[in-house]
């Protein structure tokens, strides 16, 4: 590993003690959001809050259409060739009630920051600060956008919102992070390629005459047909997959019938379709329709298919990993790093990485020594020591973005 330049040291340093006066400020901050939590596409205090900062500091503040809001930090185009690069947070809580225990707790029944949210915001905002400071004095050479998304808990997102209002144009990379309970504060996980599933909302209907259970052989059988798709659809499409695309079809709800002596006329079955490959995802899609067509088509029964699109997956550009690397190991050691492991939940930050290139992180939210919790669940409890760790591994990660190339021009990654 190579030794840090007298330059870098001196970035970090200044890094390092603008960010530590900063941080009370920043946890009573992440602390107000925390109390004042919003469901997705409602983050209006949330939005209130992050612009009025923003714009005290100097910064001029775009605000989107509902909730959510960009920044661009630097001159632009005065000066070229500059980069623009992007970091993106969200702002949503879940519908939760939180009992977590803490001083700070959620005071809005039923709603709370279970995902980290409050602190992706915070920590956004904390970056912004400490960027625009680096930037008006030369420091960094690059132009930077923030994005405060909101509307990440549902499907579909507000990711699709923002892009479609604009807010990759001209991104040449976009970077995000994401709290991990089950890593120490002061850790980061990365990980080349997929590190979230792609997922999609699918639900079959299965409908006929109905009848009497004494004589089934008179009508379609829509509970016996739905068991043929519960059993057979997942294992039949695992069979034409390559199992290396990751691709997991589970059910979560089954409907039909109210009378033990009754076959009913409709049922339904509800899950979601997982994919870790973007392009086999593309095929699940389509292949998933024949096999439900083949495997109802013996009981009779008319079938009805709906898909609804979730997110891609969020697969991390190579060279964008190797940057947060760097800027993770300059901002908080040699041995912050750890691999992440892949998840098969959804993040619409996937999105993002379908206009240009660019890679999310795992940070660290767990209390050295202390108890690992799950995400989306109302007794997490973050360590508020990320925060700090957080804003520095993202400025850092902007300075090795902005000083090696490699990011490819927008409009050269695959759109779905």
């Amino acid at each position: 590993m190579s030794v840090p330049s007298a330059s870098a040291l001196a970035f970090a340093e200044s890094v390092r003690s603008t960010v530590e006066a900063m941080e009370p400020e920043l946890v009573a901050f992440r602390r107000d959001l925390h109390a004042h939590p919003e469901l997705s596409r409602t983050e209006h205090r949330t939005t209130e809050r992050v612009s009025s900062r923003l714009a005290a500091a100097g910064l001029d503040v775009r605000l989107l259409t509902g909730t959510g809001l960009t920044c661009d930090i630097g001159p632009g185009g005065e000066r070229q060739p500059r980069r623009l690069i992007a970091l993106r947070a969200d702002l949503d809580a879940l519908p939760l009630t939180e009992t977590s225990g803490v001083d700070f707790a959620s005071t809005v029944r039923g709603v709370t920051h279970a995902c980290g949210h409050d602190l992706h915001t915070t920590i956004l905002l904390g970056a912004g600060l400490v960027l625009k400071e680096l930037i008006d004095s030369g420091e960094l050479d690059a132009d930077v956008r923030l994005v405060f998304q909101p509307a990440e808990e549902v499907q579909p997102g507000g990711a699709l919102d923002l892009l479609r209002a604009g807010v990759m144009d001209g991104v040449s990379q976009v970077f995000a992070l994401h709290c991990d309970p089950k890593l120490d504060a002061g850790q980061v996980g990365t990980r080349i390629g997929p590190i979230t599933s792609a997922c999609d909302t699918l639900t079959v209907t299965l409908s006929s005459t109905g009848g009497h259970t004494s004589r089934p052989h008179l009508t379609g059988d829509v509970v016996h047909a739905l068991g043929q798709v519960i059993t057979h659809v997942p294992a039949l499409l695992n069979r034409r997959i390559d199992p290396r695309a990751g691709v997991n079809l589970t059910w979560g709800s089954v409907r039909a019938g109210n009378a033990p002596n009754a076959i009913p006329s409709v049922g339904t079955v509800s899950g979601t379709l997982r994919c870790l490959d973007a392009r086999v995802w593309e095929h699940a899609q389509d292949l998933l329709g024949q096999i439900v067509e083949q495997v109802v088509a013996p009981t009779g029964v008319e079938v009805d298919l709906q898909i609804v699109p979730g997110v891609p997956p969020v697969d991390n550009d190579e060279h964008a990993v190797r940057m947060m690397d760097d800027g993770a190991r300059a901002a908080l050691g040699s041995d912050c790093l750890q691999l992440t492991e892949q998840s098969l939940g959804g993040e619409d930050f996937g999105w993002y990485l379908t206009q240009t290139t660019g890679a999310m992180a795992r940070l660290g939210t767990r209390t050295p020594g202390g108890r690992s919790y799950d995400l989306h669940q109302p007794d997490v409890v973050f360590d508020e020591a990320a925060i700090a760790a957080g804003v520095k591994f993202l400025v850092q990660t902007v300075r090795h973005a902005a000083a090696e190339p490699g990011g490819r021009h927008p409009g050269s990654v695959r759109r779905k």
